[in-house]
């Protein structure tokens, strides 16, 4: 598969949209739009009460209000995963965590676009806040772990990569792991 012919439709803040025409193994080509994005966390945030720290926060693009981890989107190319899970966990819920554990990484969509994502469970809570995105409108609610995870079956939990880390974190938070 050859790439030829990309041009920069878009520039934004955490992410460009570029459009290109792709030649494919059999010899035919077709116009192919792509999300170029910074990498990612989210953050599963559980406290000693086995209580997972859920954020509430509208979204604009789907114009409501969900129940979410924590997440976003790396500073700057230096940024570590690890220290973009720490900076992200402290704006959005007022923590910090002892103890991180990398729960999984990889491609959100890859159809049509490059975002990749880091999930870590953070576990040892203490506070530690830090100033929110000026975007930012969160309210934390903390919610027993097996409630999070009936969310995310019955409607409650909408956002997929939500529902990705409760199903990633159980087995260390529910002691199989």
């Amino acid at each position: 598969m050859e790439e030829n012919k990309k041009k920069l439709m878009y520039r934004g803040k955490i992410f460009d949209v570029w459009e290109e025409e792709v030649s494919w193994p059999n010899g035919k080509s077709t116009r192919q739009s792509m999300i170029d994005h910074k990498p990612t966390v989210a953050v599963v945030a559980v406290n000693g009460k086995k209580e997972i720290l859920l954020i509430k926060q509208y979204r604009n693009a789907v114009k409501q209000h969900l129940l979410e981890i924590p997440a976003g989107t790396f500073d700057s190319d230096a940024e570590t995963p690890l220290l973009c899970a720490k900076r992200e966990l402290a704006e959005e819920t007022g923590f910090d965590a002892a103890k991180f554990i990398l729960l999984f990484e990889g491609y959100l969509l890859p159809g049509y676009c490059n975002e990749y994502m880091y999930f870590f469970l953070a576990e040892s809570l203490f506070p530690a806040p830090l100033p929110p995105d000026e975007d930012e409108f969160i309210d934390v609610l903390p919610t027993s772990f097996s409630a999070a995870q009936e969310m995310t079956t019955n409607g409650a939990i909408i956002d997929a990569k939500t529902a990705l880390g409760i199903l990633l974190a159980a087995p260390y938070v529910n002691g199989s792991h």
